[in-house]
Formats: structure tokens, sequence, C-alpha cells
């Protein structure tokens, strides 16, 4: 039994990671060509507009889908969703990617309608399962999802700046709190193995809700506009996620580029943090922080989460297929040109190039080494 296109509607995960990768192979080039002049793409919104929703919604949206629906399972026992019922959810999600890629003459609010559709959709499916079992531990999660829905609403009706900002945290809220709950239980466990004391790596609940508290924070400050209250609240929530992290004592798996690429990518959420503040304060281009937190952050934990999922969840042993940890330090790269980028230390169309190329480089390294997992069978018989 090998590579099966049907395979892909097994399990969430497995659809989903693929779309993810592939979206952002996709996305960040045409965003390129564009505002470098290289070709027009008639969107129906202006195109900085687009490229923002695409990033913080159409790619990472099928990656929270995809971890979420395949996790939730597992933590209520319940059966996957799979075959039919999963093929209409990708395709709501796939159909919102093409009506806001291309003018079709389609009403606005028929498009956002239809963008606005994917994210309930996945609530409902885990909501139910959470709810039938009385799983509390998972409301939290649930709540955040639908806060980042609920400003995904506002921020298709409205051009202001703050809901692309509080879309971001809400997303950083998000990835938080799935970053919170595997990497130090995946560290601990993996220092364990190799026979090293896991005693220090540990969570503190306080650091944990004041992490989210610190979120909605800074998200409602975003709406009173106030530079300097945004700026002093982005400092407090960057300290916060910064002890959180270390706590965490990412050094001591160091060794292990499954476990580094998670403690990477969390700290890249109070470096953007920082960024932010330094941004409201007037010393650096605002626009740097958004790149830090979605290059740096957001996309280098998708890609570890994703690569880890799809071996855990396929009944492989947890070893990186060769290429992959360079396509961790690639997405570092990228990150950090564009942020050079933004803070005018290469040339614009150089840097936002380089950048893009990296970043198509890290994703591509994803679909060559993982395509393959994703359609094929579980490596120990097992369904799903």
């Amino acid at each position: 039994m090998g590579i099966n296109l049907n395979r892909a509607l097994d399990y969430p995960f497995r659809i989903f990671f693929l779309s993810t990768a592939l979206w952002g192979i996709l996305v960040v080039p045409l965003w390129v060509a564009v505002v470098t002049g290289a070709i027009s793409l008639p969107v129906p919104i202006p195109i900085t507009r687009w490229h923002q929703h695409e990033m913080i919604y159409g790619f990472l949206s099928p990656a929270i889908a995809g971890f979420l629906l395949t996790a939730v399972c597992v933590w209520t026992g319940t059966e996957r969703l799979h075959g039919v019922r999963l093929l209409l959810l990708w395709l709501v999600w796939l159909l919102g990617r093409i009506l806001l890629l291309f003018e079709f003459g389609v009403p606005y609010f028929l498009i956002m309608a239809i963008n606005l559709l994917f994210l309930p959709l996945v609530l409902l499916d885990a909501g139910i399962r959470v709810w039938k079992v009385r799983q509390q531990r998972q409301y939290g999660l649930i709540l955040l999802l639908f806060l980042y829905w609920l400003i995904q609403f506002g921020f298709l009706l409205s051009n202001e700046r703050y809901w692309v900002e509080a879309s971001v945290i809400s997303a950083f809220m998000l990835i938080a709190v799935v970053g919170g709950r595997i990497t130090p239980a995946f560290s601990a466990a993996w220092l364990k193995k190799q026979g090293l004391n896991s005693d220090g790596v540990h969570t503190n609940d306080l650091l944990d809700k004041s992490a989210i508290g610190s979120g909605l924070v800074l998200c409602v400050a975003f709406f009173f506009e106030n530079a300097l209250l945004i700026g002093i609240t982005a400092l407090i929530a960057a300290a916060i996620q910064l002890l959180r992290t270390l706590a965490w004592r990412g050094w001591r798996v160091h060794t292990e580029p499954l476990l580094w690429i998670l403690h990477l990518a969390l700290l890249w959420i109070p470096a953007a943090l920082v960024l932010l503040a330094a941004g409201k304060f007037g010393l650096l281009a605002e626009s740097a922080w958004f790149h830090a937190a979605g290059v740096g952050a957001i996309a280098s934990l998708i890609l570890g989460v994703m690569a880890r999922v799809s071996l855990g969840h396929t009944g492989r042993p947890l070893r990186l297929p060769s290429g992959i940890t360079i396509a961790f330090m690639i997405i570092q790269v990228s990150a950090l040109i564009r942020l050079f980028t933004s803070s005018n230390v290469l040339e614009w169309r150089v840097g936002i190039s380089a950048a893009a190329t990296a970043w198509v480089l890290a994703f591509g390294l994803f679909m060559w080494r993982y395509t393959g997992i994703l359609l094929s069978p579980r490596a120990d018989g097992q369904p799903g």
C-alpha cells in the first residue's frame, strides 16, 4: 500500500497540514509578485488587506483545524472526523481562498460569509466533542478560538488597523496555549527517555493564566489607539511570555530539532511584542513586529507541530526526515531577513524577495518530505 490521495481524508491533520504548507508556498510568492509589480492580482479587497487576511486566517486556520480536530479526538476518545464530512469542511476553507484570490463579481457579503464559515464549523465539531465528555480543560481553548473568529469578523468588516493587530494577538494566545501544553510535556518526556533529569521543566499556572490575560488586555488596548498604552501593555505581555517560555528550559533539548523548534517559535512571541512596543514608541517601523509574529512565531510553530504530529499520528518513530531540520533553520532566516528589510537594513525589493524565497524553501522541504507520509497508511497498520 503506497500513496493514495483518498488517504488525505482519513484524519483532519492529513489534508489540513498539506493544505497549510501548499497555501504557504503559493500565497507568499503571489504577494511578492504583486507588490513588486511583476503581476496584477484582481483580488476583491485591497491587496495589503488580502495579504494580511491570508497569512493570519487563510494560512493559520487550516493548521489550527488540522491540529485541533486531531487532538480533540484523542483528548475526548471520540471517533475522528473523516471521509465526506472532512472533505466538505476542507472545501469550505478552499472556497474561501478562491473567492478572495480572484474577482468573480461575487457580492462581498457572500465572500465574507464563506470565509467566516470555516472556523465556526471547526468550533462546532470540536466543541460538541468536548461538551459531550464535559472536558472542562478544553473550554478555554474553544473560547480562544471563538475570539480569534470574532476578530476575523471585525477584520473583514472594517479596514481599521486595530483589527489586524488584534488578529495577531488572538493568534498568539492560541499558539501560546497549544505550545504551553505540548512543549514542556514533550520536552520532559524526551529528557526522561534520555535518562536525564526532567524535574526542572515545569509549567506555572499563574504564568499560563497571565499570558492569556495580558493578551486579552492588549487586544482591548488596540481599540483605544493609544500608542503609550499599547506599548506598555505589550512590554508587560512580553515579560510574562518570556518568563513562561524560559521556565520550560528549552536549552536542555537543543539536540532534538522536534523540540527546539517549538521553544524557539514561542520565544519569537515576546520578541514580537517587544518590537510592537518599539514601533508604538517610534523606535522602529510599526510593521516590524508583524513579521516577527507571522514568520518567526506562527510559521515556525506550524512547521514544528506539523512535523511532529504527522509522524506521531501516522505511527512512525519521532525521527525527522532528512532536510526538515534545515527547513526549521531556513524559516528563522526568512524571519530575520524580513525584519532587516522592515528596518531598512536591506533594500526593500531584495529583502522581501529573499525572505519569500527562504519561506518557500522551508515549506517546500516540508511538502517534499511529508507528502508521502501524509498520503500513506499508518506505519503501524492502525486506522487513521
